[in-house]
């Protein structure tokens, strides 16, 4: 094997202990909450070292971080590919809305993660979360411009920022419930009804 390959095959192997690490992380938080996981429970978890979890993440909350970026995002993108699927904004809002709140049943530890654990952690992880939140927001905030500047008569006069935050907090506050709740329950038929009450 080459110098270049070894090296490649050395990256891979480091990215793929990262990445087991996260995802013992992510088992555990969702499973014990953040503040009852250790790091040894991490490691263990993960079948790796203490020390190899410190040559990727500086702390636990760092490894909460990253890991809340990268789950965060993935949803994000899921939320925008689905969205984008609409003939125009009603539907690209419903679709969204759909994509959220059945991607977090299906992937309840995440959505866990996202909705619950990370709520008043830390100022570093609050930033996060805000970041994230402001991302979905943004993703509704230019479907009622573009409704806007279409002439959708219903949301004419309304403030685009807080429409968004509203249908953020909104579907937020009803998937954690939904998920919370411990129950059998249809989330396809909580996006309906999230879809109706703001009218899309």
């Amino acid at each position: 094997m080459t110098p270049v390959a070894n090296a490649a095959a050395a990256l891979d192997r480091r990215e793929a202990r990262r990445q087991r690490l996260l995802d013992a992380a992510l088992e555990l938080f969702a499973e014990l909450g953040f503040h009852d996981t250790s790091v040894d429970e991490v490691v263990a978890h993960a079948r790796t070292s203490k020390s190899a979890f410190y040559e990727h993440f500086e702390s636990k909350e760092d490894c909460f971080r990253m890991l809340l970026e990268q789950e965060g995002g993935g949803l994000i993108g899921v939320v925008r590919g689905a969205a984008g699927l609409g003939k125009d904004h009603r539907e690209r809002t419903r679709l969204g809305i759909e994509a959220f709140v059945i991607t977090c049943a299906r992937r309840s530890r995440v959505a866990r993660l996202l909705l619950v654990e990370s709520v008043g952690l830390s100022p570093t992880i609050e930033a996060v979360r805000h970041r994230l939140h402001a991302e979905f927001a943004g993703l509704t905030e230019s479907e009622v411009r573009y409704a806007q500047e279409h002439g959708d008569a219903s949301l004419a006069g309304i403030d685009p920022s807080v429409y968004g935050r509203a249908v953020v907090g909104a579907v937020n506050e009803a998937t954690s419930w939904f998920l919370e709740r411990g129950a059998p329950g249809n989330p396809q038929e909580l996006a309906e009804q999230l879809c109706r009450a703001f009218g899309v």
